[in-house]
């Protein structure tokens, strides 16, 4: 659905120099967010905070009981946001049942194989005869949310994060960090950073900044790099403190902004997320997509959802080998004689 969304307060779509090449501006950028974690994290109110509009506005939050038999399910949102004259079309995945069922490993398969399937489905277009037109529905990005209640990660965070690290950029995001004092937070940023390296998470890395850029954004970059992970909160509301309007939590004892820095790294992430949109897309490009693409060529190709052998990129399939409707279970491509 298209809207007159403003994207952002302080931060604008990608316009910068550093970040956008003319020819991205011209044609509007195409950008897939995927959300995971457990329930009652507040990754909706997050998603909803970030792009001012309500993503969810029919959803109905299930029982224990209805949980426990749960599966996790797919939900693609789409908006088309234009700011400045610069289009973007935003994806964004929810996952919810992730870490719901007594067997959370099943909840693995489904979220794997949506990105996958977006790989396929981005090689078959990038194979076929309109490949001007293609459009990308590749995962670019994972906000993988942690809970802030535990010491850090939980195993079913750390297998996950494995699991998906080679398909997808991942963003740690501690939710709920209105339940920490300042201490606690640092301390769990710290524990959780050290999980990561001591397990062999790859996260996303934001790259540093080129040595001709201004000083402001090169001491933006350090500030961001140092946030990680993203400790935030999310709110809809509008709360009156100081005399003015904000999007806040209200406490007995006070107001968190939302949008303040100094109670949250809710305007970090934001800022992260545009102002390194282009890089995350490139990553998924040139490291991901590629991974995903040599293993597809090592194997030949494979059968598609719709019974045909998936072709591999013009330049690498020989003329004798066509798509062919396949019946049977191991179908392979068929080579024809002649």
């Amino acid at each position: 659905s298209s809207a007159s969304l403003l994207f952002l307060s302080r931060a604008s779509l990608p316009t910068q120099r550093h970040q956008v090449h003319r020819k991205s501006v011209k044609k509007g950028f195409e950008f897939t967010l995927m959300v995971v974690g457990e329930s009652g994290l507040g990754k909706s109110t997050l998603i909803n905070s970030l792009f001012l509009t309500d993503l969810y506005p029919e959803r109905v939050i299930p029982g224990a009981a209805e949980k426990i038999e749960r599966t996790v399910q797919i939900e693609a949102s789409t908006v088309e946001i234009e700011e400045r004259g610069v289009k973007l079309r935003l994806t964004v995945v929810d996952t919810p049942g992730y870490g719901d069922a007594i067997n959370s490993q099943d909840c693995f398969s489904t979220i794997i194989s949506y990105i996958d399937d977006q790989f396929e489905r981005y090689l078959h277009d990038e194979s076929g005869l309109n490949r001007r037109h293609i459009v990308d529905n590749r995962v670019h990005c994972c906000f993988y949310f942690i809970s802030p209640l535990g010491h850090g990660l939980k195993p079913l965070d750390v297998q996950f994060m494995k699991a998906i690290h080679n398909k997808v950029n991942v963003v740690p995001v501690i939710a709920k960090a209105d339940t920490l004092t300042l201490r606690e937070r640092e301390r769990l940023k710290r524990r959780i950073l050290d999980e990561i390296d001591e397990h062999g998470i790859k996260i996303y890395h934001l790259p540093d900044a080129e040595s001709d850029e201004d000083e402001d954004f090169k001491e933006q970059t350090r500030i961001l790099k140092a946030s990680i992970p993203f400790a935030v909160v999310g709110s809809n509301q509008q709360i009156e403190a100081k005399g003015k309007k904000v999007r806040g939590r209200l406490y007995p004892w006070g107001v968190v902004e939302v949008e303040n820095p100094e109670h949250n790294d809710f305007l970090k992430l934001r800022t992260m997320l545009i102002t390194h949109m282009q890089d995350l897309q490139e990553v998924t490009q040139d490291l991901h997509y590629e991974n995903f693409r040599s293993d597809r060529l090592k194997r030949g190709g494979r059968l598609s959802s719709h019974g045909y052998v998936l072709p591999l990129s013009p330049a690498y399939v020989p003329v004798c080998f066509q798509l062919l409707p396949l019946t049977d279970s191991r179908a392979q491509a068929v080579h024809l004689d002649g």
